[in-house]
């Protein structure tokens, strides 16, 4: 099961993407979902693409994604230093995101 399915509670669509072109020139980046439409958790769900499509990452179960406005919050337990610090650097490369917060996951 990946991010998407397990924080979200289904499965992508074929039209869902990390990357989606708005379909509103007037919808904020963050809240621009994986399918071009206004969501109010839109980016949360890209970065949960984005770590589904990242082969590093692969399934961190006990890892959870939320945002805070433009900001990525990650909570949870990651198993190593060097796969939060990966997770850290593919949620700020989902446009929208201009913070990601770590102070909710324990490492180890």
């Amino acid at each position: 099961m990946g991010f998407f399915d397990r924080i979200f509670g289904r499965n992508k669509e074929e039209n869902e993407s990390a990357a989606p072109t708005p379909r509103q020139s007037d919808i904020p980046p963050a809240k621009v979902g994986p399918n071009g439409d206004f969501d109010e958790s839109g980016l949360a769900k890209r970065v949960a693409i984005a770590f589904d499509d990242d082969n590093q990452l692969g399934d961190l179960e006990r890892l959870w994604i939320a945002q805070l406005g433009s900001k990525v919050v990650l909570k949870g337990e990651c198993p190593s230093q060097s796969l939060l610090t990966r997770a850290v650097t593919v949620a700020r490369g989902v446009n929208g995101a201009t913070d990601v917060d770590t102070s909710e996951v324990s490492v180890g």
